[in-house]
């Protein structure tokens, strides 16, 4: 609340400043008022000061607020050995089955809350906390690897064939796959030599990342990865997000205007359409996460001269005509590390690609 003194002083200035041209809404702005203040002081009921009551209004008491011997006995029922591992709204029907009205549902929630025993009150295991995955860097091809499958529609309703797919996170580029009628373990085990073979992996060269799937962990897909030297990382369960790369590869493949509007008849039409796509993906392409090179590109380590190259262009462009370019060219830069599941200051660093097809 503002003193008489005060608000005789801050319209005195107000008037000054309109008399010299200001317009009032300005003058008001200027000083922290509103308008509509500043015109119900100048009001002559208003010269005498303020009427209104500088103290709050002062609490009365619900007419129905519990009792302190109330609020101990429905506090003794919440932690008797009956009902003390369960919630109110478990309690209240008991209580209702046996005749008894301690008090609502509503307010038992809040005297548990205001006594800092709103937590797990059932009788079950706590959730098991599960850490994020490792965080892997690759600043080469051929570094770290990201797998999955995803279901193809068959003309018989719930059937499916199952699309394996191995993408390289550096570059982008599908490095392997395969469509089977099943998922299997070996399968996938078998998947992953021929890429190791066709890429020249040696042991110990690469991290390869999965979700939680069975063939993911599966006996046969493990012993493989061991006798290969492959190191390997899995998301935690339910959570996609550990496995961008791969999810948003699908979500970039299914949403291609090639997709067949039908289901697929045989297992040969889904293969050749996958080979089409991949082939499409890695040559033809360009990856928005990377500089907008095709994935064949920068496995092949050509990237950098292309971008330098745009730039360049770009450069020539603005010299030809500065006016046209209020800011810096369009950024052309090198994508030098990408990030799998980071941590949060490598999350933050400049140059880092995004997950996105």
């Amino acid at each position: 609340m503002i003193a008489l003194h005060q608000r005789i002083r801050l319209l005195g200035l107000i008037e000054e400043a309109c008399q010299g041209g200001a317009r009032l809404a300005r003058a008001c702005q200027q000083i922290g008022l509103s308008v509509r203040t500043v015109q119900r002081w100048r009001l002559p009921e208003a010269q005498d000061g303020d009427h209104r009551q500088a103290d709050k209004r002062a609490y009365v008491c619900p007419a129905n607020k519990l009792t302190p011997q109330e609020r101990q006995a429905a506090m003794e029922v919440l932690n008797s050995e009956a009902f003390k591992d369960l919630p109110p709204s478990q309690i209240v029907p008991r209580l209702a089955d046996q005749g008894c009205y301690v008090a609502s549902e509503s307010t038992l929630y809040r005297l548990l809350r205001q006594s800092g025993q709103m937590t797990h009150r059932r009788l079950e295991r706590a959730a098991r906390k599960i850490s994020k995955p490792r965080a892997l860097v690759a600043t080469q091809a051929d570094q770290v690897y990201c797998w999955d499958i995803t279901y193809l529609p068959q003309q018989v309703r719930g059937a499916f064939f199952y699309l394996y797919l191995f993408v390289d996170v550096f570059s982008r580029k599908i490095v392997g796959w395969q469509v089977f009628d099943c998922e299997s373990a070996e399968l996938a085990s078998q998947l992953l030599i021929d890429i190791c073979q066709r890429q020249g992996v040696s042991p110990g060269q690469i991290t390869v990342h999965s979700d939680n799937g069975a063939p993911m962990k599966g006996e046969t897909m493990l012993a493989t990865m061991q006798r290969l030297g492959v190191a390997h990382t899995r998301s935690r369960p339910a959570v996609s997000n550990d496995n961008p790369y791969s999810e948003s590869l699908f979500r970039t493949l299914k949403y291609r205007p090639q997709l067949p509007l039908k289901p697929f008849e045989s297992l040969l039409q889904a293969r050749r359409w996958v080979g089409e796509l991949v082939h499409w993906y890695n040559g033809e392409h360009r990856h928005s996460a990377i500089g907008f090179v095709t994935p064949d590109e920068r496995h092949a380590q050509l990237d950098q001269a292309l971008l330098h190259t745009r730039t360049q262009v770009y450069e020539k462009a603005r010299q030809a005509n500065p006016l046209r370019w209020s800011k810096r060219v369009r950024n052309w830069q090198y994508v030098q590390a990408v990030h799998l599941n980071p941590d949060q200051s490598q999350s933050q660093e400049p140059h880092t690609s995004r997950k996105s097809a």
